[in-house]
């Protein structure tokens, strides 16, 4: 790994030590767990996965490349971080998941090997953890088809967010680590619109996630104010 690749050792190394847990559902994984139907079901409802080859981009322990693959997608999930692949690869076979393989590579890199290689890419709480989140969108702009889906989602940057997503759910409710999140790396809507633009995606549909501490429960709304996740497309040739 050289010190050109897009990537934090910093957030690396944090999530590696958490990686033994990402399977356990009442860790620091648990909202992971919690709202990775929502997202499943939002995208397989935008772009049906069964039949699709699909790129997962910071796949972490593969909560999410698991579920899409039993959706009946074909799925890689790449990530930087070989402990959380580690674990990733031991529960696809512990739990005999179909069409789901692995890989320790960057999105720049991959996009190098395998341009126009995917039917729908997702890169879902992963950019607000690395220095250039422009690179990366790039990067999914270069994976995807022709006329396939990238799917984003990620955390607005505003006193609300800030009251929410660090200091609630961080240090009052302690739902995630403390550090988790940076709030100078948070990311506006429109901030993302304009490097999907840049890219060449065209951003579509977007959905906000709320949660409610006392049920537990998450849902998604139009409210964007602090988690949301945006669809866009590569326009077909």
């Amino acid at each position: 790994m050289t010190s050109t690749v897009n990537a934090d050792p910093a957030e690396l190394a944090k999530f590696s030590e958490l990686a033994h847990r990402w399977w356990d559902p009442e860790s620091e994984f648990r909202p992971l767990h919690q709202i990775n139907p929502l997202r499943l079901d939002w995208i397989d409802g935008l772009a049906p996965l069964a039949g699709q080859h699909v790129l997962d981009i910071g796949c972490g322990g593969g909560i999410l490349s698991d579920s899409m693959a039993r959706k009946g997608a074909r799925v890689t999930g790449i990530d930087l971080s070989s402990k959380a692949l580690k674990v990733a690869q031991l529960h696809a076979l512990e739990a005999a998941t179909p069409n789901v393989n692995y890989r320790e590579i960057s999105a720049e890199a991959l996009a190098v090997e395998k341009p126009g290689s995917f039917d729908v890419v997702t890169c879902m709480e992963m950019l607000e953890h690395v220095p250039d989140p422009s690179s990366v969108v790039q990067a999914c702009t270069t994976l995807v088809k022709p006329g396939g889906w990238v799917f984003f989602s990620t955390i607005n940057r505003n006193p609300k967010s800030f009251l929410f997503a660090i200091v609630g759910a961080e240090y009052l409710l302690n739902l995630l680590p403390r550090g988790t999140h940076e709030y100078a790396k948070m990311i506006r809507p429109s901030e993302l619109s304009r490097y999907c633009r840049q890219a060449g995606l065209e951003p579509g549909p977007t959905r906000g996630m709320e949660y409610n501490p006392l049920t537990r429960r998450y849902w998604l709304s139009g409210d964007t104010s602090v988690n949301y996740l945006l669809a866009t497309r590569r326009p077909e040739l």
